[in-house]
């Protein structure tokens, strides 16, 4: 089976250069295990979903890591996170750079302990699913609904996978036995419900009192499960940006999952003929936009630093990337043609935001044709990622 390359890569080398332990977490089947191996293959691996590999790892801790004088790849290590103590005590004696590389796909059992533990002594990386930039490196390109159906798993583009099939089967061995463990779901029924009804409301505001009504749960549960998607990397969520400039503003932030195919599996989109008819097609594209702004910089290790804007007036800007002080906005329409009314809230933003704030604007479509609009930038969804790549990227 074909090894995709990941952009993430050189960014996983050089953390190692520079701290003892590098942890990769993300969703699961992104791709970590093979990144890591890749990136390391002379270091000796273990998996913790192994039980065998699990069970010494959790009765005799220093024998298991007495067996790895060099270091190791530990994967999945928020299976016996108490592991992260006595890796702490090794990497203090021996200060060698890159000796434990480590990877993870929920937040709830690592994130304390590493704060406890490892704090100063680990890069944390965030691998999501393929993006098209890293698609089309890897010499594989499709339209729009193609990407959006497949999503990014690597394995869909290594061997011949009808989605739907692959996430029905994704959704029943992850992410149901995933939850179970993490929240002791009963009823995984009402469960599947809530994500269903998350995927209708994708590239939205989610309120929870209202997900709670509809499913006849507490909202409390629903912001409960809310943050179990996002502990396990599935969702996460664009924050609105912060300053008035003299407007009352809109607090809730937007729902975005991590892979879009995961999306269209949910909403029961099973062909390109259905995406292409279906009322949310505008919403998940939006999504596969943000997945490469966001890929492009968590790749490079850096936060994300999206915000979307939107005030009581009803004036929405898809998605605002800030750079120290300055802001990018960028508006995201599905269309093949480009119509003028794409620029009409991207107009009325730059009149509200001080001097020198702005110094590009941009409308990402689905269309190919790219140049430069009056004072906006038009470009194709699949260069979205040049926009935080490329500080000087304009048409």
């Amino acid at each position: 089976m074909e090894i995709l390359k990941r952009e993430m890569e050189a960014e996983l080398l050089q953390m190692a250069e520079v701290y003892p332990v590098v942890t990769v977490v993300g969703m699961r089947q992104s791709g970590k295990t093979t990144l890591v191996r890749t990136c390391f293959p002379n270091k000796l691996y273990f998996n913790l979903e192994n039980l065998d590999d699990r069970k010494l790892a959790q009765d005799d801790p220093r024998e298991f890591l007495h067996r790895c004088p060099e270091g190791a790849i530990i994967d999945e290590i928020q299976q016996v996170p108490e592991l992260l103590s006595y890796i702490q005590v090794i990497v203090d004696e021996k200060k060698m750079m890159g000796m434990f590389i480590l990877t993870g796909s929920h937040q709830f059992e690592l994130h304390h302990q590493i704060s406890q533990s490892l704090a100063g002594r680990t890069a944390i990386l965030k691998l999501f699913p393929l993006s098209i930039h890293e698609l089309t490196t890897n010499n594989i390109q499709e339209e729009s609904n193609d990407y959006m159906l497949r999503g990014g798993f690597p394995k869909l583009y290594q061997v011949k996978l009808e989605p739907y099939k692959y996430y029905a089967h994704y959704c029943q061995t992850y992410l149901e036995r995933d939850v179970r463990e993490l929240i002791k779901v009963h009823d995984i029924v009402t469960f599947q419900q809530f994500m269903r009804l998350c995927a209708s409301r994708v590239a939205t505001g989610v309120n929870a009192s209202d997900i709670a009504s509809e499913l006849g749960i507490s909202s409390v549960t629903v912001k409960n499960w809310l943050s179990i998607l996002e502990a396990s990397y599935v969702i996460f969520r664009i924050p609105p940006f912060f300053e008035n400039f003299g407007k009352r503003l809109v607090k809730t932030p937007k729902l975005y999952f991590s892979d879009v195919g995961l999306v269209c599996y949910l909403l029961g989109i099973e062909s390109e003929t259905q995406l292409q008819r279906d009322p949310l097609r505008g919403r998940l594209f939006e999504n596969l936009v943000v997945l490469e702004l966001v890929k492009a910089r968590v790749n490079k290790g850096l936060e994300p630093q999206l915000f979307y804007y939107r005030d009581k007036q009803q004036l929405e800007v898809d998605v605002i990337f800030q750079k120290a002080h300055e802001l990018v906005p960028i508006e995201i329409k599905s269309a093949r043609t480009y119509n003028s009314d794409f620029s009409h809230a991207l107009d009325k933003f730059l009149k509200l935001v001080p001097a020198g704030r702005v110094t590009k604007s941009y409308v990402v479509y689905g269309g190919e044709q790219e140049q430069q609009v009056k004072n906006v930038n038009l470009l194709n969804y699949r260069h979205a990622g040049n926009i935080i790549l490329d500080p000087n990227c304009r048409i």
